[in-house]
Parts: C-alpha cells; structure tokens; sequence
C-alpha cells in the first residue's frame, strides 16, 4: 500500500488515518441503524399491545351500547303507550268540557237575548207612551230677565223649583242672549230652542190692592197691576222671544198662588193679553207641571240614546257569538292537527324501535366494511368520545365503520 502523505493545500493528509475515520464513520452508521430497527420493533410491539386493548375495549363498549339501546327502545315502546293513552283521555275530557261550554253559553246567550227583547219591549212602550205625552204637551221657552230691581222672592222660589226637578246643565240662571238680554232663567230642551223663564213679575200693585180700604184706592191699584203686568209681558215679548235662539213662548212665574188665583179671577183681560203676546203665567205648582213635563222630555231624549246604546251592545254581542263560532271551528281544526301529530309521533316511534333492532343485530348499511385503524388517534381522545351521534339525514352512522 502507497503511504504516500495527500496533501490539500497547506495540510497534509495522512491516508491510513483517513482510511480509519471512514471506517469509523461507516461503523457509527451501523450501529445508528441497529439503534433504530430496535426502537421501531419496540414501538410496533407497544402499538399492537395498545390496538388489542383497544379492540377488547371496543367490544365492550359496543356490547354496553346494545344493552342501553335495547332498554332505550323498551322505554320508548313503553312511553309512547303511556303518552298516546294520555293524549286520548286529555282529547276526551276537553271534548267534553267543550261541548259543555258550548251548551251552557248558547244556553245563556239564549236567556240574555229573551230579556233583552223584553227590556227592549218595555222601553219601546214607555217611549210611544212619553211621546204622546210629549205631543199633547205646548213648547215652553225661558227667556231670563235683566232687571235687577225684581223682588228677590221670586227668583228664590223659581231657582229652587228648577234646581230640584231639572240635572246641571239642562238650565242656566242669569244667562246673556244675542240682544245682550239677561233672562232670570235658561232651560235647554233637546234638539230644540231654550225655554225663557222671567221670575221679575211686579207685585208692587198687588200689594197696594191688598192694603186698599176704600173702592177708590181699589179703582187705582187694579188700574196700576194691569198697568204693570201688562208693560211687563210686553217687555218679556221684545226682549226674550228671539227666532231660532229661544223658543216662540215664554214663561212668566208668579211666585204665589193666591195671586196667580187673582189673575184668573180678577185680570182676565191680562190672561188675553198674556196669550196674545204668547207669554204662558205659571204658578210655582204650575211652573213645577212644567219642569216636570220638560224632564220627562229630557229622560225620552236619554231613553232614546240608551236604546241606541243598547242596539249597539247587541250588535257588539253578536259579534261575539261569530267570533266564538270562528274559534270554535279553529278549536276543531287543532284537534285535527294534534291528531296529525300524533300519527306523525306513532310513525317516529316506529322508526326508533325498527333502528333499535338494527342495532341490536348490528344490521347496518355498511356493515361489510372493516373497522379502520386508529392510529393517529390520541388513545385518550377516543376514550373520551361519545356515542356516535345522527349524520343529519335521520341515521346513525356505522360503528364498526372506521373513522
């Protein structure tokens, strides 16, 4: 062998020592491999220890699975018993209870409707009766006097006649016309001009007939009341009877009886005059005949409204009978539809114990397939996997499939 030295450069090579670090290297290279196969042999004999325990693990599993699915299945079967027979009872008794219902409220809707016609019967007698009245009776106006020099005994008594027979509102004391007039009183009657009443009448030549002794101061006191009286109905017919605002008649009150009895016995001519100028004296019982008459007016006025009002309600309450008939009839249908859903759950419940059984002969669609390793798999992972879940058409995916 040539021991000659290499030289590369400035070094030089010796060749034995060279031929040595290659052999050296070769054996390193050996020994790595040697390494190596007894690692890999190692480990494939790990993995096939960890794959049979694997595969006793899975049979267990699979063996705890069919049990749980095969009681699964018995529950269901049993529960889908328990529920349909509920289901129908419930259907039962709220049939009934229905029908129950419907019963009894066409029953009192019935006995309302008949007391109804017969109230309604009733008012529609008191109303021909009220409007007869009403016909035969004359149309009053209140035209209110703006002189502040009346007695204030008149006006008290005419106040409280009308303060207790009429409501507020349906009278005014003291109110101010379109002529700037101010009368004693106001009534408002319905859909119709307002009633004057002047409650100024003069009693001065009363009182001076009263106290008179001889024929000749008699003479000139009867002389002053027709005097007066009648300036005093002329007024009360210029100053409160305005077309369209008031009413073409007024009264005129006299707040004592016996005086009103001496107008009819002594002033006839005053009464013609009074009648003329369409001025109507009332008494205070006469006055009390009046207001008595214009309420009555008033409640048929009120009465006729009701009526109305009651129409309303009756149509209002037919309304609710068809809207009780609608939801009636929608009742029906959800029945019907509950009656669907329960086919629908029948049919569910038949799928669930037909895949119940496949699983328990473990008939799956891909049964001839192997189970796939799992070899990259972490061992803890597939531990902490759960039962196989739905594949979203409704199946459940293969078990002995692998992943």
């Amino acid at each position: 062998m040539n021991n000659t030295a290499i030289r590369v450069g400035e070094f030089t090579l010796d060749p034995t020592f060279l031929l040595l670090c290659v052999a050296g290297f070769v054996a390193f290279l050996l020994l790595t491999l040697v390494i190596l196969l007894i690692v890999g042999m190692a480990r494939r004999a790990e993995e096939k220890a960890d794959r049979t325990s694997q595969a006793f693990q899975l049979d267990a599993e699979l063996a705890e699975l069919k049990g749980r699915l095969q009681t699964v299945a018995e529950i269901s079967v049993s529960r889908q018993s328990e529920l349909t027979r509920s289901i129908n009872e419930r259907l039962d008794r709220v049939t009934h209870r229905l029908g129950q219902n419907l019963t009894e409220n066409s029953r009192k809707t019935t006995e309302s409707l008949s007391k109804l016609n017969e109230r309604l019967a009733v008012i529609d007698t008191a109303q021909k009766n009220i409007t007869e009245l009403s016909s035969n009776v004359v149309t009053l106006q209140e035209i209110l006097s703006n002189k502040q020099q009346r007695g204030a005994f008149g006006q008290g008594r005419m106040e409280a006649i009308i303060e207790d027979s009429l409501p507020k509102g349906a009278y005014t004391f003291q109110p101010t016309l379109s002529n700037n007039m101010r009368p004693d009183c106001l009534i408002h009657l319905p859909n119709s001009p307002a009633l004057v009443i002047d409650a100024k009448f003069p009693l001065e030549g009363f009182e001076t007939l009263r106290e008179a002794r001889t024929d000749v101061a008699k003479k000139q006191a009867v002389a002053q009341v027709r005097q007066d009286v009648g300036t005093h109905i002329k007024a009360i017919a210029e100053r409160y009877l305005i077309p369209g605002e008031t009413q073409d008649q007024a009264l005129m009150f006299v707040p004592s009886e016996s005086i009103y009895a001496e107008l009819h016995e002594t002033f006839a001519g005053l009464l013609q005059q009074a009648h003329r100028a369409r001025i109507v004296i009332v008494s205070p019982n006469m006055l009390m005949l009046a207001v008595q008459t214009m309420q009555a007016i008033m409640k048929d006025v009120q009465m006729r409204e009701q009526a109305g009002l009651i129409q309303k309600e009756v149509a209002y309450l037919m309304e609710d009978v068809g809207r009780l008939h609608d939801r009636v009839l929608k009742l029906q249908t959800h029945f019907g539809q509950a009656s669907k859903d329960i086919e629908l759950v029948l049919t569910s419940s038949e799928k669930i114990t037909s895949r119940s059984r496949k699983i328990e002969t473990l008939d799956f669609d891909e049964a001839g397939k192997e189970i796939a390793p799992r070899a990259k798999m972490p061992a803890s992972a597939r531990r902490k996997k759960p039962a196989a879940k739905s594949n979203g058409n409704g199946k459940q995916p293969d078990l002995l499939a692998g992943e």
